[in-house]
């Protein structure tokens, strides 16, 4: 009897150990690439590509460039106006001419002169009309046409000051106002002019060209696909049941076909949202096809640049 228990106690042991869940071996994936599509903001006839499908660039290496006729015409007129700006300002800042300042000093002069045989006249007149010779007719023509020649004289020189100072204080703001806007419209210019010259942002794999040469590029549209090495990464599929032990990154061997050995990466997301193979119903039975995807980024981006998207592997947990 008592062996028979013993029989039976261990065909239980053995039921469930057989009915008990394995620890995961691994996870089958795929590498994917997040690709940086390289564009220009404006439109035009593509006029060098610089690259082709297949080749290593580096940070600022030329791309491509776009005809560009107009946008240099743009930026010559720009730059033409902005001169024009800033010589009207220094023309009103330093007022009248040399010849326009010594044109007015004459005058000054000459009022002065007329100023002075008038004041002699007066005096000469007021002699003899203190004797009772002159009438007070001529006096009074005499007395008046010495203040005549005594106010030209004080206009002449108010506009000689005039002449010194320039232009109002408003007409000098006015001209520095339109600097600064020709500022802005020589800016303008210029990030058209650069923008129709498209350089590597980074290094990395020119993956594909979508454009010749030749060709009219609209607006915004890709010209050169780039993969830089950091922006591959192995993606994986994981069982409901062994998604809640993985965190954001959780060191796991990446394990490709070719390669003699795994390579070291780190998980970097974990998809919120179950996928199903196929589509299923919540029950206790169906939750086993559950899976959730999971991506990782490679340690060692420059040890995985020869990699491509689309290859498969095999990813397990690193030791």
């Amino acid at each position: 009897m008592r062996r028979h228990a013993l029989v039976l106690a261990a065909a239980t042991a053995l039921l469930l150990a057989g009915c008990a869940r394995p620890a995961p071996a691994g996870w089958q994936g795929y590498l994917e690439g997040e690709f940086v599509y390289v564009a220009a903001p404006l439109a035009g006839q593509i006029d060098t590509l610089a690259v082709q499908k297949g080749a290593r660039v580096a940070v600022g290496d030329p791309l491509f460039t776009l005809e560009r006729t107009n946008e240099l015409a743009a930026q010559r007129q720009a730059a033409a106006g902005l001169q024009t700006a800033q010589h009207h300002l220094a023309d009103l800042e330093k007022g009248a001419r040399p010849s326009e300042l010594a044109t007015i000093t004459a005058r000054v002069d000459a009022t002065r002169t007329a100023a002075e045989l008038s004041g002699r006249e007066l005096d000469r007149v007021t002699r003899l009309h203190d004797t009772k010779v002159l009438s007070d007719d001529e006096f009074d023509r005499a007395r008046l046409a010495h203040e005549v020649d005594l106010r030209q004289i004080a206009g002449v020189e108010a506009e000689l000051d005039t002449a010194r100072l320039g232009a109002r204080a408003e007409a000098v703001a006015g001209a520095q106002s339109e600097i600064e806007g020709a500022r802005a419209a020589l800016a303008r210019a210029d990030w058209a002019v650069a923008q129709k010259a498209q350089a590597a942002p980074g290094a990395g794999l020119v993956y594909d060209t979508l454009f010749r040469a030749g060709e009219f590029a609209p607006a915004g549209t890709p010209v050169v696909v780039l993969l830089p090495p950091e922006n591959l990464l192995a993606r994986f599929f994981v069982a409901e049941p062994d998604f809640a032990a993985l965190k954001p990154g959780d060191p796991v061997q990446v394990t490709v076909p070719g390669l003699p050995a795994p390579l070291l990466a780190h998980v970097s997301y974990l998809s919120p949202q179950p996928e199903y193979t196929p589509p299923v119903l919540y029950n206790r039975d169906n939750r086993a096809k559950l899976v959730f995807l999971v991506e990782a980024r490679f340690a060692d981006p420059v040890a995985a640049r020869d990699l491509h998207p689309g290859q498969p592997v095999d990813v397990a947990r690193a030791p």
